[in-house]
């Protein structure tokens, strides 16, 4: 009896050893696994406009290694949800158009062998904030990304008491030493693709903030100047003349150099009228182009260029080994 009990687990071993090997021999491995929630996001902080809401990321299997979130504003009853265009951080802070919504959070967890998507609970419907007082700026608007032509920008609001309903965006094109700024037409959004006709520019952004008791607004810090894509030749300087005007009998020019050597350059300005001797002014640019720079220079044509009739001014930059950029001229009918 003993030797067929021995017999028998001598057997059965060699069928579990044979088994293996053959598994083995198959080559399968542990199945890969994205994550599975098991617990679903939270949401905590208080659903008033003005406050921030923080998401919860819940519970998962397969160890997420990274997580994603998208705010969700959503009917009374958690339904008809759209995605907040802002809201893609683990917390978001409640703005006027939230009031009157329930507020859900999108967690999307990672990991090596794909992802997975969680909802939280609507919160509570979001209350809206009575303001006693016009919104007042408490932290100045800010701007991120790269000052160069063909990058865009994106324009922040900044802080503000009050509780805002809604903010408004008006970008500015400013001179290289930010002196003289002006708004250019039809930029009223929080994103500003970065053009050629701002290379030398520096460029802030307005904001208005707006409630039920008035407005107020507030002004970012200038960009870096806006860069070309490819630096300047090596070699002489360009100018180029954008603008020109005359407030009553004062000239004001604006015009973008261009410059490899990063120091500052001289300017030489002629008047010229037919039948009148020219008159010669010289300028100096205070800041150096980075590579490109636009300044406004003013200044009093002498008596004999007053008075209706033909006038040309005429403009060139010289850098400090001597070197002149070719003579940009601008001529136009006076009075």
């Amino acid at each position: 009896m003993t030797m067929k009990r021995t017999v028998a687990r001598l057997l059965a071993a060699s069928v579990a050893v044979t088994a293996a090997l053959a598994l083995a021999g198959t080559g399968r491995t542990a199945v890969a696994a994205a994550p599975v929630n098991t617990a679903p996001p939270t949401i905590s902080g208080t659903p008033t406009v003005g406050q921030t809401l923080t998401a919860s990321n819940g519970t998962w299997n397969n160890t997420p290694t990274s997580y994603a979130y998208q705010w969700l504003r959503c009917n009374g009853g958690g339904n008809n949800c759209a995605s907040v265009s802002n809201g893609t951080q683990q917390s978001y802070t409640l703005v006027g158009a939230d009031a009157g919504h329930t507020m859900r959070v999108r967690v999307t967890a990672t990991n090596a062998d794909g992802s997975a998507s969680a909802q939280s609970a609507q919160t509570n419907t979001v209350a809206p904030v009575t303001s006693t007082a016009a919104p007042k700026n408490t932290s100045a608007p800010t701007i991120t990304g790269t000052a160069r032509v063909g990058e865009e920008l994106r324009a922040s609001p900044g802080s503000w008491s009050g509780s805002p309903t809604s903010f408004g965006y008006q970008w500015q094109r400013c001179n290289i030493d930010a002196v003289v700024c002006t708004d250019v037409v039809g930029a009223t959004g929080t994103t500003y693709g970065v053009r050629l006709a701002d290379l030398g520019f520096r460029l802030r952004v307005i904001v208005t903030a707006k409630n039920a008791k008035g407005s107020g607004t507030a002004t970012s810090v200038p960009t870096a100047v806006v860069a070309p894509t490819t630096p300047p030749p090596n070699g002489r300087p360009t100018l180029a003349i954008v603008s020109v005007q005359f407030t009553g009998a004062t000239v004001y020019a604006r015009f973008r150099i261009c410059d490899d050597s990063h120091k500052n350059l001289a300017i030489v300005e002629t008047d010229s009228r037919p039948g009148k001797a020219s008159y010669t002014r010289r300028f100096a640019t205070l800041v150096p182009p980075a590579p490109c720079g636009v300044y406004t220079r003013h200044w009093l044509p002498a008596l004999r260029f007053r008075g209706p009739g033909r006038f040309t001014i005429a403009l060139r930059a010289i850098d400090k080994s001597g070197l002149s950029s070719t003579t940009a001229r601008r001529t136009f009918s006076h009075g």
